[in-house]
């Protein structure tokens, strides 16, 4: 099959070689690109849980004064892999959604255990640090990356894409949902899409992308896309 993956070339790498490993052709076409922000200087010590919504949300904590041993919730496999990968011990890993994040900490953490500091990046789908407070939870919030539209494309790419459509595209964000359809609509793609089966994570994603008419739209948690396939 021919596979469209959207996100930066360094979450997306690892998941092109297997699936090239499987058969697959694969395009890539990333939506965002990551930049990192500064935040207000913490003290760790401070808090006794930390919360990770995404594995960039790890990737530009400065980690070196975290207690590693410190209870660490991920909301999924990859981001449970990149937290064990910068040296936290104690890891709960969710099923990929953050609903199932939530559960995960109210079952694991008690709201009288201390604070927890919840990681993530400038827009989230969901406002998990709310949720929490209305549980009685004390949590805080700091902000250490955005996602940024990419804002120009290789043209031939495009026309390349229009030849031979794929059978497959992956979205993770809301972001890359409304920078893809801005692609497709200033490349007027719009009606090339009815063979393909829209892969993204959460309804609120796939809702940005419903206008366009596909073959079929499948949700789905990150760490799924190989049994994906296996659903078409």
């Amino acid at each position: 099959m021919h596979i469209l993956f959207t996100r930066p070339l360094e979450d997306s790498h690892e998941m092109i070689l297997k699936f090239q490993s499987l058969g697959h052709n694969i395009s890539h076409l990333p939506l965002i690109s990551i930049e990192p922000l500064k935040y207000e200087s913490l003290n760790y010590f401070d808090f006794k849980g930390i919360l990770f919504t995404s594995s960039n949300a790890i990737k530009y904590l400065d980690t070196k004064n975290v207690d590693k041993k410190m209870i660490c919730f991920c909301v999924g496999s990859a981001t449970e892999k990149k937290a064990r990968s910068f040296g936290f011990q104690n890891v709960f890993a969710a099923d990929g959604n953050v609903n199932n994040l939530k559960e995960l900490i109210l079952l694991n953490f008690n709201s009288s255990d201390g604070e927890l500091l919840y990681v993530s990046g400038e827009i989230v789908s969901s406002n998990l640090d709310q949720q929490l407070i209305s549980e009685g939870y004390n949590i805080k919030r700091i902000i250490n990356y955005r996602a940024n539209p990419i804002k120009k494309y290789d043209e031939d790419f495009i026309e390349k894409l229009k030849l031979k459509m794929p059978d497959i595209v992956y979205i993770y964000s809301q972001n890359s949902a409304i920078n893809f359809l801005k692609v497709i609509k200033d490349y007027h793609l719009e009606g090339l899409w009815m063979n393909t089966n829209l892969m993204c994570i959460g309804e609120k994603t796939s809702s940005i992308l419903n206008e366009i008419k596909w073959k079929k739209i499948f949700l789905f948690n990150s760490g799924e896309e190989e049994f994906l396939l296996y659903k078409i």
